[in-house]
């Protein structure tokens, strides 16, 4: 027995799982339509059974009052009493026919009065004839097996105790909750066929919206096509979703579309350089094989050319790799970062690159939050685009206070219809496409002011020159897990380097 009653429980979760997992493998359709019948087939039973429950005991009920306005008369207990077989015709004034009449002693023995069916005798007849109670109501069952309803009351004579049972056959009554539950199994069985039909009526109207947006999930991930719209009405979950899903494949779209243009950009930035350079080096390899060679001043022309052309292409692509990197995941690249300092380490660079400039540097301590390599990339481009346009001996002003970043040169400067596209993809100016550069660099600027949190523009300056303003947000001292200022930190402007 005890491996029988460990078996079964064991047997039932599986079984158990097999039902939800077939459930959870039917379309969604599916699973409405059966819950909607489902969660009818419920209220219904409920109502049916609450409706079952309240008509018994109303009948019941009526029952019990027909009983306690039963009257018997003396006449018909007296006869009864004798317990003696008596001629049916002679029990004038009997109470109506469908009662029972009969007599309990405190012995529990009984005498059932003419006309009446003998009753089976209860404990609670026998109290109530031994005056432990005065009446009492329950159900019986005639010794003939029918369900009868019994009235038992307490009479006491001359001393003598006994009890009267009245009873009323429930054959009518059990006969209408018959009917009735047979009733409301019909109607419930109805209710939850019209319930199911209702529920898949429901289902496939309130699911077309997903079959739309399904069909053109489909077809983007079949066609590649993401100029596809879903029509969104309305503020429901459903439009909702189809205008988050317009939104995403338009983003796609214009992913997909600024990723081409890069493309064709590169291709056509890099095919100048490597044009230019594919021919010097056929005119050094012609020089060797037909063995006339190039004057010295020529070959070592070439070979500048052919340096600097490399070092253009080789700056191209590196911009392109920092253009086309992704964010970190997590932002896991992102931390406190001494802006003073960074700006610091790219003026020593750009010194490098300018040594008949002057650099004028205003810095105060400023933090910020950043990718330290794409912040230092982005203020080296910063000053390299000054140090580009700044003059022989020119000055480059640079500034740093309230977390923005000012770089000012004292060049030929930008007209001003040109300002709004100084910043897009492999844009240059005019004039200035006989210098070196790929047209990028602002571009990166840009793209990390943005990730920073922050912006980026340029601007005429007076009397003349161009003006860079990169805006961070930050503070002036760090946070508590990152080091304090050192003593050129204070708060104190540095000494202007020249």
């Amino acid at each position: 027995m005890s491996g029988t009653g460990a078996h079964i429980p064991g047997g039932a979760g599986p079984a158990h799982s097999r039902l939800g997992a077939r459930f959870a493998q039917l379309p969604l359709r599916s699973r409405l339509t059966l819950l909607t019948a489902a969660a009818v087939a419920v209220a219904v039973a409920v109502s049916a059974l609450a409706c079952w429950l309240l008509t018994r005991a109303q009948l019941r009920d009526e029952v019990d009052n027909t009983l306690q306005n039963v009257s018997v008369p003396a006449e018909y207990l007296q006869l009864t009493a004798n317990c003696e077989p008596t001629d049916p015709t002679e029990s004038r004034n009997a109470p109506p026919s469908y009662y029972n009449v009969q007599i309990v002693q405190v012995d529990g023995s009984r005498c059932v009065g003419p006309n009446s069916q003998p009753v089976r005798v209860q404990r609670a007849d026998v109290g109530v004839a031994q005056g432990v109670e005065r009446d009492t109501l329950h159900d019986a069952v005639t010794t003939g097996g029918a369900d009868v309803r019994v009235l038992t009351k307490h009479i006491g004579v001359q001393g003598v105790q006994f009890a009267v049972s009245i009873s009323r056959p429930l054959t009518e009554v059990n006969s209408a909750l018959d009917r009735l539950a047979l009733l409301l199994a019909a109607v419930a069985g109805l209710g939850v066929v019209g319930a199911g039909t209702a529920g898949l009526a429901v289902a496939r109207s309130g699911l077309k919206p997903v079959d739309r947006l399904t069909d053109a999930v489909e077809h983007v991930a079949r066609t590649e096509d993401l100029a596809i719209r879903i029509p969104a009405d309305g503020d429901d979950e459903i439009a909702r979703l189809s205008r988050s899903f317009n939104s995403m494949t338009a983003a796609l779209a214009a992913s997909r579309d600024l990723q081409q243009q890069l493309i064709a950009d590169a291709g056509h930035e890099l095919r100048t350089p490597l044009t230019s350079l594919r021919t010097n080096i056929d005119l050094l390899v012609r020089s060797e094989q037909s063995g006339r060679p190039i004057p010295a001043a020529d070959k070592e022309a070439l070979l500048a050319s052919v340096k600097a052309q490399m070092g253009e292409l080789a700056a191209l692509i590196g911009d392109l790799q920092e253009l086309s990197r992704p964010p970190e995941p997590g932002h896991s690249a992102i931390a406190v970062v001494a802006l003073h300092d960074v700006v610091g380490a790219a003026l020593e660079r750009a010194r490098l690159r300018g040594p008949t400039l002057t650099f004028a540097a205003d810095l105060h301590p400023w933090y910020v939050r950043a990718e330290p390599d794409g912040l230092e990339r982005a203020v080296v481009n910063l000053l390299d685009n000054a140090v580009k346009f700044s003059p022989s001996g020119g000055t480059v002003e640079v500034r740093l206070a309230g977390g923005e970043l000012t770089v000012r040169d004292h060049g030929p400067g930008i007209p001003q219809d040109e300002l709004p596209h100084v910043f897009e993809r492999f844009w240059r100016s005019p004039s200035a496409r006989s210098l070196p550069g790929s047209g990028l660099g602002l571009s990166i600027v840009a793209r990390t002011a943005q990730q920073a949190g922050g912006a980026v523009r340029l601007r005429s300056a007076d009397p003349g020159g161009t003006e860079a303003v990169l805006t961070l947000p930050g503070a002036a001292t760090p946070p508590p897990d990152v080091p304090g200022p050192g003593p050129q930190e204070t708060g104190e402007p540095p000494p202007t380097p020249h």
